[in-house]
């Protein structure tokens, strides 16, 4: 697939770039893609979550009345699951969501997300840039002139540039990576994918079998 560059400014150049099919243009595997978003928002579980078991619950353990002659259900102590302010019964306990994929299928499951990007002619090529200073504003500028303040953007740069960063940062909807840590869940959750021209040898050298 052969693209036009485009500047910052939103102007089309002269000068194209292709593709490489291997990446962008590959049949894609939606279960690669499915496990690897998985993995992704697991990973980001802070897993904290816990309630007081009947053993950590404050109070006393004498019984409540005695076993039998009552007319009523036999009780244990105040702490008991069924009784008001007791403690929770299989409660949740603090626990790590976390679990590992193989190279290989988080690999194609990048390439499948690119290739459903490209296929949906959602990337736009840039000419390399940089800001003299880091200021919202910029990026701003950058996002109007491509006609996309109100879409959900990604940013793929070759190596870190704090001013692009920095200027990026306050934007809820825009969100700059390196080209090397580029994933499936970003690529998927942007409307538009904007690759620096730079970063594209990047992303084909990081993400080619």
């Amino acid at each position: 697939m052969e693209l036009v560059i485009t500047n910052i400014k939103g102007k089309e150049t002269s000068k194209k770039v292709k593709l490489d099919d291997a990446i962008f243009g590959i049949e894609p595997n939606d279960h690669a893609v499915y496990l690897d978003v998985k993995q992704h928002l697991a990973n980001k579980r802070q897993g904290t979550h816990k309630s007081k078991q009947r053993a950590e619950i404050a109070g006393s353990s004498k019984k409540l009345k005695k076993q039998k002659g009552t007319g009523g259900a036999r009780a244990g102590n105040a702490k008991s699951p069924t009784r008001v302010g007791g403690g929770r019964a299989f409660g949740p306990e603090p626990r790590d969501y976390s679990f590992k994929l193989n190279k290989k299928l988080k690999i194609v499951a990048r390439q499948s997300a690119l290739t459903y990007k490209a296929k949906d002619k959602n990337i736009i090529v840039l000419e390399d840039f940089n800001f003299e200073t880091a200021k919202t504003k910029n990026y701003i500028e950058l996002l109007n002139n491509l006609k996309l303040s109100d879409k959900k953007t990604l940013l793929v740069i070759a190596d870190s540039n704090n001013n692009v960063y920095l200027s990026s940062r306050n934007l809820s909807k825009a969100k700059v990576v390196k080209a090397s840590e580029i994933n499936t869940y970003d690529v998927l959750n942007a409307n538009n994918l904007l690759l620096v021209e730079s970063s594209i040898k990047e992303i084909e050298k990081t993400l080619s079998n």
